[in-house]
C-alpha cells in the first residue's frame, strides 16, 4: 500500500494549501491502489444487472424503495441482506479489510444512484440525489468527486470520500459510479 510520507506530504501541502494537498493525496491514493478493484467483471456484471433492473424505475419507485430501506436500517431486512450479502459485497469488504483501516468503506451504484454492492450498511439505498453521484456519474466517464472532511461518528474518526464514474471498458460508456470512504486520519 503507497501512502503519501510526511515530508512529501508537507511539501506539497506548503505549496498547493493543506485541503489541497489532501484532495490530491487521497485521489492519488484511490487511483493508484483503488480504482482496479472495480473494472473486475464480478462489479461490472452486478453494475450491468442492475441497470437492467431498474431502467423503468420512476423516480416515485425509487423515492419509495428509498423509504423501505431507510425505514429497515438496523432490523431484519430482505433488501438490505440481498445487497449487503451479494458476492460482490463480500469481495467489496474483503479489500477494505487488507487496507488495514485506510479504506473505511464502499458503495457501488447503478446508474439511477441505487446501492448494487456495499461493504457495510448505508442509511439510505439511493445516492442518485447526492454529489457522489451527481457530480461522478451524470458529468461523465472521467469524472471524480473529493468530499469535505468530516467527523463520522458511526467509526469515531475524521472520513472524507472519493467517489468516481464506473465506464463500460468496451464501450467507454458511464455505467455507474462508485463511492470509497477513507479514513482522512490517516493521510
Amino acid at each position: 500500500m503507497k501512502h503519501l510520507g510526511l515530508a512529501s506530504f508537507i511539501a506539497l501541502a506548503a505549496t498547493i494549501g493543506p485541503a489541497a494537498a489532501m484532495e490530491s493525496s487521497v485521489t492519488a491514493y484511490v487511483n493508484s491502489e483503488v480504482r482496479d478493484w472495480f473494472s473486475v467483471p464480478q462489479v461490472l456484471d452486478a453494475i450491468a444487472a442492475s441497470n437492467a433492473r431498474t431502467a423503468g424505475m420512476t423516480q416515485n419507485e425509487i423515492l419509495a424503495l428509498d423509504a423501505q430501506w431507510t425505514a429497515e436500517v438496523g432490523t431484519n431486512s430482505i433488501l438490505i441482506d440481498r445487497i449487503l450479502g451479494s458476492a460482490v459485497s463480500d469481495y467489496l469488504r474483503a479489500q477494505v479489510e487488507a487496507t488495514g483501516g485506510l479504506v473505511t468503506e464502499v458503495i457501488v451504484m447503478d446508474a439511477k444512484g441505487l446501492n448494487v454492492a456495499i461493504s457495510d450498511v448505508t442509511s439510505d439505498i439511493y445516492q442518485g440525489d447526492e454529489a457522489k453521484h451527481q457530480e461522478t456519474f451524470m458529468v461523465g466517464p472521467d469524472a471524480i468527486h473529493v468530499s469535505d472532511v468530516e467527523f463520522d461518528e458511526s467509526v469515531q474518526s475524521y472520513q472524507m470520500q472519493v467517489s468516481f464514474t464506473v465506464v463500460d471498458p468496451t464501450s467507454g460508456i458511464p455505467t455507474g459510479a462508485v463511492t470509497i470512504g477513507l479514513n482522512a486520519e490517516m493521510f
